[in-house]
């Protein structure tokens, strides 16, 4: 099967960002549950554009489930592939690659992951990463449960399986507490939907309400695409069984200090959700706000890079006075079959994705505002445009801190040797992108501007923040027994 890039055309992210892996969303009490949850899948389509899957049960025929490469908007819209999903309650998810066969993707590792136990059928959809999924596999494997996909996510269903409780939802949690990392999970069985955080709640889930059904969901973006309430998130280390209209909550995992992914906030909600009780949008605006505080620069115009660049680069153009100018756009329309992806449009490199907008740049000095740096290479082709467009002065203003550690909590991350900030101080990462000024808001305004006003507490962090700082709060078991070397007190 082929493996659908993250964008159009390889070379236009250039693995120069990160990408969420997953979005999951589950609906019960609704009629045809499938049309609800192809509509929350495609509200949540940045977070997976690989593949998608729905599972559906309906009393009369059992479970339906349905898997395909591809947009959401391309393979589960015909009314002849909805009919194969009928039923009150479903599940779905759409996946990048992360665990498993990453970059040669089979049919067979599309979620969701189905299993028919004695005691009935379950299905299950998982966003994040099992950090001791290779231990659980061959363990597993010796015991003789023989896999089907290359995911950690079968891991689940398997210790599912071994468990000797009498309800599905007591088997669920016996398999969750034997796994580590992150994992935000939706199951369903005949009659359940299932909603569970890990113990920190690295990964987003939340509860909403449309009529007398209910829906989880990854982000609230996926609630409003339904017309269904936010009712509240899920809390870190807890799960939800919903039944017959009745809501029952419990905690698996015991008391826990949640520790969300910070990295939410600034790159892969969506800015029109809400994630911690917070706009998206606010934070990325403040963002910018904390951003031209702490990093000013004398410029003509703050331009951002396109999309997820604009909310802090307006920030920034309040704080700073500086006039905002939308001076390169997006090109909406590139999609997969636009034009044979040859060498020679290859080499196009970004232009196939953006153009600058010469008569806003020529002359000036820029302030170019975007989300991150992992590799470097689109920002420097991205600061090759802005030249070619006659701008005077480059200057790059990122909105998160250097990205110098990989993430093993659902995220797909380079190895640390490709990751820019691990092998350079910023000022050799400037001289290498070859812009006049480069700086990364620092974490302690990333902190303010997600609603700490006294920044990070660095004795107890409230988010998960190891890709800038290099501590992880869930050991990465299966990289440390690959060789991945920790942070030492010296870094």
């Amino acid at each position: 099967m082929p493996r659908f890039p993250a964008h159009p055309f390889e070379p236009l992210n250039d693995g120069d960002k990160l990408k969420e892996e997953c979005g999951i969303f589950g609906v019960i009490g609704l009629t045809d549950a499938a049309n609800f949850v192809a509509l929350g899948l495609h509200a949540l389509q940045h977070r997976g554009q690989e593949a998608g899957g729905i599972v559906t049960y309906e009393p009369e025929t059992g479970f339906h489930s349905e898997r395909r490469f591809g947009y959401v908007r391309d393979k589960f819209t015909s009314a002849a592939v909805m009919k194969l999903l009928p039923g009150d309650l479903g599940i779905g998810h759409v996946r990048y690659s992360t665990a498993g066969s990453k970059g040669a993707a089979q049919i067979r590792d599309v979620q969701p992951f189905f299993g028919e136990f004695a005691i009935g059928g379950c299905a299950i959809a998982h966003n994040g990463n099992l950090t001791n999924a290779a231990r659980l596999r061959k363990d597993l494997i010796e015991r003789g449960a023989i896999f089907q996909s290359s995911s950690d996510s079968e891991c689940i269903i398997h210790l599912m399986a071994r468990s000797l409780q009498k309800t599905q939802a007591e088997r669920l949690k016996d398999a969750l507490r034997l796994v580590e990392g992150a994992f935000s999970v939706i199951a369903m069985t005949r009659t359940k939907l299932m909603g569970v955080r890990d113990p920190l709640g690295v990964r987003p889930l939340v509860l909403g309400r449309l009529g007398q059904g209910y829906v989880l969901a990854s982000e609230t973006c996926a609630l409003d695409i339904i017309g269904a309430e936010l009712v509240r998130e899920i809390d870190p280390g807890e799960m939800v069984v919903i039944e017959n209209g009745r809501i029952e909550s419990s905690r698996p995992f015991g008391a826990s200090k949640g520790r969300s992914c910070i990295f939410e906030q600034v790159y892969f909600s969506r800015p029109d959700s809400i994630v911690g009780g917070r706009s998206v949008y606010e934070t990325r605006h403040q963002i910018g706000v904390e951003l031209a505080r702490e990093a000013p620069v004398e410029a003509d115009v703050v331009c951002p890079v396109p999309d997820s660049g604009t909310p802090a680069a307006i920030g920034y153009a309040a704080e700073s006075g500086i006039p905002f100018v939308l001076g390169i756009t997006r090109n909406q329309y590139v999609g997969r079959t636009f034009i044979e992806p040859t060498d020679a449009i290859r080499n196009m490199g970004v232009r196939l994705k953006l153009n600058v907008n010469r008569s806003l740049i020529k002359g000036k000095r820029v302030i170019l505002v975007d989300d991150s740096v992992v590799r470097g290479t689109t920002s420097r082709k991205i600061k090759d445009m802005i030249l070619d467009a006659g701008a005077a002065e480059v200057h790059f203003r990122i909105a998160s801190p250097p990205t110098a550690w990989p993430c093993f909590y659902g995220v797909d991350t380079p190895e640390r040797s490709k990751l820019l900030a691990a092998t350079m101080t910023e000022e050799e990462m400037r001289e290498w992108i070859g812009v006049n000024s480069l700086k990364f808001i620092s974490l302690d305004g990333l902190y303010r501007a997600a609603g700490e006003a006294q920044g990070r507490d660095h004795a107890s962090p409230q988010y998960c923040d190891a890709c800038f700082s290099g501590e992880y709060p869930i050991a990465p078991a299966d990289k440390l027994d690959e060789g991945f070397k920790m942070k030492t007190a010296a870094e």
